[in-house]
């Protein structure tokens, strides 16, 4: 097999074994995506991929247009595609076969009970994401406050991701010589 099959063999098995255990978002496989393209395969380095996924969530779309951007990454166009319908085709079958028997057993309490788990679990996935992308990231001083106050910030208001984005930029610009 060449490299680049090889190589998109990869980017597809890859992807879409993540897409079948992204149970309850997409961001809950970020740190282990970011563990297979950076230590596993070795396509890129870590800031490389916090770049990609900074750059992705700038984006409008869905919230993982970081698969497209890793799949371009690692071989142009047809690793994005590869990855592409690797992260977003089997997720979107399973759903579409589950929520037929999902609605059939509403009223059972196991489901109820799975219902209540699924939240907490969800939470910590996402939780672990954030801090994976903060470690590959903050690299001084500066880099730590505006990710603390970013953090802060977004939790205890309702602004808009793109403000914290834009307040942490200004804040780099203005304060990138002190630190």
């Amino acid at each position: 097999m060449s490299s680049v099959i090889q190589t998109l063999w990869d980017l597809f098995t890859l992807f879409a074994q993540l897409a079948l255990i992204s149970f309850g978002g997409g961001m809950t496989i970020l740190p282990e995506m970011q563990r297979q393209v950076v230590d596993v395969h070795h396509w890129m380095s870590a800031e490389t991929f916090t770049s990609l996924f900074a750059l992705a969530q700038a984006a409008p779309g869905p919230n993982l247009m970081i698969v497209p951007l890793v799949g371009w990454h690692v071989e142009g166009w047809s690793g994005m595609l590869v990855s592409s319908a690797a992260k977003f085709v089997p997720p979107a079958v399973v759903t579409i076969l589950v929520l037929r028997l999902w609605d059939k057993f509403k009223d059972r309490p196991w489901r109820i009970v799975a219902q209540q788990g699924i939240f907490p679990m969800t939470v910590g996935l996402v939780a672990a994401s954030g801090v994976l992308i903060t470690v590959a990231s903050v690299t001084n001083v500066l880099l730590l406050l505006i990710a603390l106050a970013s953090t802060l910030l977004g939790w205890r208001t309702k602004l808009h991701p793109l403000w914290l984005l834009l307040g942490g930029a200004v804040a780099g610009l203005v304060f990138g010589g002190l630190f």
